[in-house]
């Protein structure tokens, strides 16, 4: 079993209301091979959302060095952490030792992620939830 991001299965959860969608992704949910979560939502952040990005990698957020925050300067650390957790939550109970992720997501980015300027700017790091599922010997791909 593994867990996707769900907008790559075609469901509007990204910040924009909109989806990233993978047929290749959406066939394995369809399958019952894989489980959809969105760590954001699972945090409690509304769809449509004010885009955020981190100001450190996922993994200094998740140790308090980091923040994700709003273009708006709101602060959401709290729903991303809370997010992640909830979706390692899932992924444990579904036994899953997989994930394929949305790739340069806050959340799901594996490799490369925003760098907190919200210029498009892309530097070296994990999302909040990558990084945990990582730390938690799940294996994490983006797409």
């Amino acid at each position: 079993m593994m867990i996707v991001s769900k907008c790559l299965t075609g469901e509007c959860c990204r910040y924009d209301g909109k989806s990233s969608p993978d047929p290749e992704i959406a066939a394995l949910v369809a399958a019952g091979l894989a489980v959809a979560v969105c760590p954001e939502q699972l945090g409690g952040l509304p769809t449509p959302r004010v885009p955020a990005e981190l100001t450190q990698s996922g993994e200094n957020v998740l140790l308090g060095g980091g923040r994700a925050v709003t273009r708006d300067g709101r602060n959401v650390t709290r729903e991303f952490v809370a997010g992640a957790y909830e979706a390692l939550r899932i992924a444990k109970a579904v036994g899953a030792d997989r994930a394929v992720l949305k790739a340069k997501s806050p959340s799901c980015g594996k490799g490369t992620i925003y760098d907190g300027s919200f210029s498009g700017k892309l530097v070296e790091g994990n999302g909040v939830a990558a990084a945990l599922f990582m730390r938690n010997g799940i294996e994490v791909e983006t797409r």
